[in-house]
């Protein structure tokens, strides 16, 4: 539970909700305890003809089968202020009020009767009746309208306290979690939070409320019949409680089972190209269906101990209101009207600990939600801003790597690497796959943090500058480029108030302005999920586009032309040319073709730096960097 209140982000809107709802909860408890005594008040009609003339034994009227003659008219005496002739309705009451005292259902009637006449008018009758529906009605739709707000907005907080956790943790996280299990997270586990809260309320303040009131209505109706839901309240608490560990152990595993499934469900979505070309349909159906059969599993497994509390408990409690019902018509001869309203109010009693085994499941599963949430909500940034960290306003473009070393888990990625990069220079990285050429770049950012050694820019570390003046200052091509569901213009701009002019300008310059004008609406066309409707070459561009519009005085382009044709990347060198001196430029690349008028070029091999220099200098004393370029040009060393 303490997870659950952990979870839950309550801003001042929803407290205020919150408030309303217990308040309506409370109406709600109200309403349905003055329907039944309505109810009760309806059915009144007085004593019956024996009971009437029943013989008194002490102070009390003894209720016989069988009355005689003279019994009637010595009764009859007492009744009538004029005897032999008539008995009022007024005389009778007076009478059994004296020998059976004020009922419940007979102090209701006489308070209601000093606002309206109910008793003499049915029409007063009547209106009192319809009041008592529509109160009624209303309180169940502003309570069960507030609980669904109230969810609402918790959800929506703990979604948007989620992403926003989501966007401060670094890389690593992302390359430890399955994009499939944070995103069921993120939708799945707030909705479960959410209604977790509601059911808590209801438990937790509506039922004890509810239970509490009506326990001392029922003992104000009849405090022997009272003592029968004593006996039965232990029973209906112990099924609760063995429940209550099963359901939650077993939300846990059925959480887990559909993260697994949406990461399968996705893996193979991203993946169906792969799927159908090697014709593997069956084999991805095979593995869905094992992960569906499991989650289908425990979903019969937890709907058996759902659904199985209610009628355990239901059956406990239709057991003491029957035995309730005879033992006060048969042995304390009280009313049909006395009988139905303690019913009513033993019903109103038993059904919130009935629905407790319900909510209670709803908690379990939330509570098991927040935990796993809590999980990753509770994982602090490890890359953060330290004390006195500065803006870098605008960056000349010097960046240093002194003696830097960085490993990931216990393999170390890069080893005392050591290099400088001037303002304006183009630097080109280039090495076997797994050298470490993506990890600098994404060192310079600071995607990740070093272990040993220091990056500088300007002649400060990085860790000095604040995380977002740094990425201000740094454009970054990807090697897969990120396009989301928008308009052509809004992926290039992505968030920033460009104008159309700079956007086109960027588009030209990236090469991209020829395919964008082919477009149904031009720049302002949507693009599919993931840009699926443009080829790889025409992403690449966009991205180019999206580096070049900042405008920044760092540019890194990791594999950026990698799906360029030749024409197209010759465009992109000659860009790169014309951004001269004013940008600091970082290339990575395969194609040596792109880098090859870079105005140096770093060798790494095995996160080590072995050579740096110009082309024609590792053509000379570099083997690996040669062995590559005579790959690429088809000869022989």
């Amino acid at each position: 539970m303490r997870q659950l209140l952990k979870s839950v982000i309550i801003d001042r809107k929803a407290t205020w909700l919150i408030c309303f709802s217990i308040l309506f909860m409370v109406l709600l408890t109200l309403a349905s305890q003055l329907e039944v005594l309505a109810l009760g008040i309806v059915t009144k009609k007085g004593p019956d003809f024996f009971e009437l003339f029943a013989p008194i034994q002490g102070d009390k009227l003894e209720k016989k089968e069988v009355v005689h003659w003279s019994e009637v008219k010595k009764r009859w005496k007492v009744l009538s202020a004029a005897p032999h002739q008539e008995i009022t309705r007024e005389e009778v009451a007076q009478f059994t009020a004296r020998y059976k005292g004020n009922d419940l259902i007979s102090q209701a009637t006489a308070l209601v009767n000093h606002f309206l006449p109910i008793s003499t008018s049915m029409a007063a009758l009547a209106f009192f009746l319809v009041t008592v529906a529509i109160f009624k009605a209303i309180t169940l739709f502003g309570h069960r309208f507030l609980a669904k707000v109230v969810s609402i907005s918790i959800s929506k907080d703990l979604r948007q306290a989620y992403f926003e956790h989501l966007q401060k943790l670094p890389i690593e996280f992302y390359q430890k979690y399955h994009i499939g299990h944070l995103s069921s997270r993120v939708v799945g586990d707030a909705t479960l939070i959410a209604e977790a809260v509601n059911a808590s309320l209801v438990n937790y303040l509506q039922t004890p409320f509810t239970v509490f009131s009506t326990l001392v209505l029922c003992f104000i109706t009849s405090w022997q019949l009272s003592l029968i839901i004593f006996l039965g309240f232990p029973l209906i608490v112990f099924p609760i409680l063995f429940l209550a560990k099963r359901v939650r152990r077993i939300a846990r595993q059925l959480q887990k089972s559909q993260e697994i499934f949406a990461s399968v469900l996705i893996d193979f979505l991203s993946g169906i190209q792969t799927v159908k070309v090697f014709a593997m349909e069956e084999f991805s159906l095979k593995k869905y269906r094992e992960q569906n059969a499991k989650m289908a599993a425990l979903e019969t497994k937890g709907a058996r101990y759902d659904l199985s509390s209610r009628p355990i408990i239901h059956t406990i409690g239709m057991f003491f209101l029957a035995t309730a019902l005879l033992y006060g018509l048969y042995v304390q001869q009280m009313s049909v009207s006395e009988v139905l309203i303690y019913c009513g109010f033993l019903y109103i009693f038993y059904e919130p600990i009935k629905k407790f085994a319900e909510e209670n499941s709803h908690i379990q599963r939330g509570i098991a939600a927040a935990e796993r949430m809590q999980e990753v909500t509770s994982i602090s940034p490890t890359i953060q801003d330290r004390d006195g960290a500065i803006v870098l306003e605008k960056a000349e473009g010097r960046i240093e790597f002194d003696q830097v070393w960085f490993r990931y888990q216990s393999d170390w990625i890069l080893k005392g690497v050591s290099f400088t990069v001037y303002p304006g220079e183009t630097v080109a990285i280039v090495g076997p796959t797994g050298a470490g050429k993506s990890t600098i770049v994404q060192l310079l950012p600071r995607l990740y943090e070093i272990e040993r050694g220091e990056i500088r820019i300007d002649g400060k570390e990085i860790t000095s500058y604040t995380q977002r003046s740094l990425r201000e200052n740094i454009a970054f091509v990807p090697q897969k480029p990120f396009l989301f569901l928008d308009t052509v213009n809004e992926n290039i701009a992505f968030g920033r108030s460009f104008s159309q002019e700079e956007i086109c300008q960027a588009a030209i310059l990236a090469h991209a302005d020829e395919f964008i004008t082919q477009l149904p609406h031009g720049y302002h066309s949507e693009l599919s999920e993931a840009g699926k409707n443009l080829s790889g070459g025409q992403q690449q561009r966009l991205a180019i586009a999206r580096a070049l519009v900042k405008k920044a005085p760092i540019l890194i382009m990791d594999e950026a032309t990698s799906a360029l044709d030749v024409v197209s990347e010759s465009f992109i060198k000659e860009t790169l040319n014309q951004l001269g001196n004013h940008v600091t430029k970082i290339l990575i690349a395969h194609r040596l073709s792109t880098i090859e008028h870079a105005d140096r070029i770093i060798y790494l091999e095995k996160g080590e730096k072995i050579a740096e220099g110009n082309k024609e200098t590792l053509l000379a004393n570099c083997p690996g960097f040669k062995n590559m370029w005579q790959v690429m040009h088809h000869q022989k060393a």
